[in-house]
């Protein structure tokens, strides 16, 4: 991200920062399945969002050397509203395909690119990511994986989010049991928030917004009473991906599997939080209606599922997996509530991408 917009006139190969070790894995910077967490290759080019294929096929020169030019395809990729994402590839259904996505403007106020590219080796290190084949100036390649990005309709189906559930769990079970930092709900909170009061506020000009959004004191306001409340819910910390929208969600029907992608906001957060969030995104993101929100009915189904692999992965043999009703009506009030940190983090989000992002997406609705 310091290099953004900045081209570079070679290619030359570097190692990009080590990633962090995983607390409870076994051995020097190795996975609980027995791969090691390796330097990624990085190259010096940087990509022109605007105009991502130019860039993209010269990355693919890099990267796959055996490939002739001319029988390069490409395929772009327009649901993203954060950063730019096209697809590389010679084989017919996209088999050998390499994914390159491309860092919106200004991302980096949002995005600590370091941290997501160490998140991104230990979740490939735990089986829950794609392959990492580069990172370059403004953005990163990695394998394509096969399947079908969800929609608002998709995750209402039992049979698939009991699968979401199940990966969520898998993700949160991955340092369950090791020494865990602070969540990173608050600094977050924090940070985009004074990015909205410094920078934001004294140019917002649209009169519907300003009818519509509240005071920047009552919003301090209730920065401060989510803090105090939502801490003392005794929701464990865990690796959380925090952004789970649909199509963050890839269902491969062969093999019965949902993989999550997309590791930006990935990092030590609440459990209730993740989730929460994830039943936010129900409403959808283009066309959004709160009615979609599920019901305690479906969030039960949903939660016992996630209970059910968090305890089998957490605590195996050691104890059950069976789960008591008194623990999961305890984390359907944690994360009804941690949901409205979910609805506040975005919304400051919304209004900092308004100012920066070159998307065609309207932000401030």
């Amino acid at each position: 991200p310091r290099h953004m917009g900045r081209s570079s006139g070679g290619s030359e190969l570097a190692m990009a920062v080590s990633p962090a070790r995983c607390p409870d894995c076994p051995g020097p910077e190795r996975g609980g399945d027995g791969g090691a967490l390796s330097s990624v290759p990085h190259l010096g080019i940087a990509v022109d969002e605007r105009d991502v294929l130019p860039g993209a096929l010269r990355l693919m020169r890099e990267l796959r050397p055996a490939w002739d030019p001319a029988r390069v395809k490409t395929k772009l990729f327009t649901d993203g509203i954060t950063n730019k994402l096209v697809a590389c590839y010679t084989q017919e259904g996209m088999g050998d395909a390499v994914l390159v996505r491309v860092y919106g403007r200004k991302t980096e106020l949002l995005v600590d690119r370091e941290t997501e590219l160490r998140n991104f080796q230990v979740l490939r290190a735990h089986g829950c990511a794609p392959d990492l084949y580069c990172a370059f100036h403004n953005g990163l390649c990695y394998q394509f994986l096969p399947g079908v990005a969800l929609g608002p309709d998709h995750v209402r189906e039992p049979h698939i989010f009991r699968l979401v559930a199940q990966e969520m769990a898998r993700v949160h079970a991955i340092h369950a049991n090791g020494s865990l930092p602070k969540p990173i709900l608050w600094q977050k909170l924090h940070k985009y928030f004074t990015l909205v009061k410094m920078e934001l506020s004294p140019k917002v000009s649209n009169p519907s917004l300003q009818q519509d959004m509240p005071s920047l004191e009552l919003l301090e306001h209730e920065l401060a009473w989510m803090k105090e409340t939502l801490s003392q819910l005794g929701s464990p910390v865990v690796l959380c991906h925090n952004d789970l929208l649909c199509k963050n969600i890839i269902y491969d029907q062969t093999r019965e599997r949902v993989h999550f992608i997309d590791y930006e906001y990935t990092g030590y957060n609440y459990q209730a939080f993740d989730i929460g969030n994830h039943f936010n995104e129900f409403a959808g993101v283009k066309e959004v209606d709160y009615g979609l929100y599920p019901s305690k009915e479906t969030q039960l189904q949903w939660l016992h599922s996630y209970l059910q692999a968090y305890k089998q992965l957490t605590q195996g043999d050691r104890g059950g997996t069976e789960v008591v009703r008194e623990e999961l009506e305890t984390l359907y009030v944690q994360v009804n509530k941690f949901s409205l940190a979910s609805h506040f983090l975005w919304a400051c989000w919304g209004l900092i991408q308004d100012k920066y992002s070159t998307i065609d997406f309207n932000f401030l609705r």
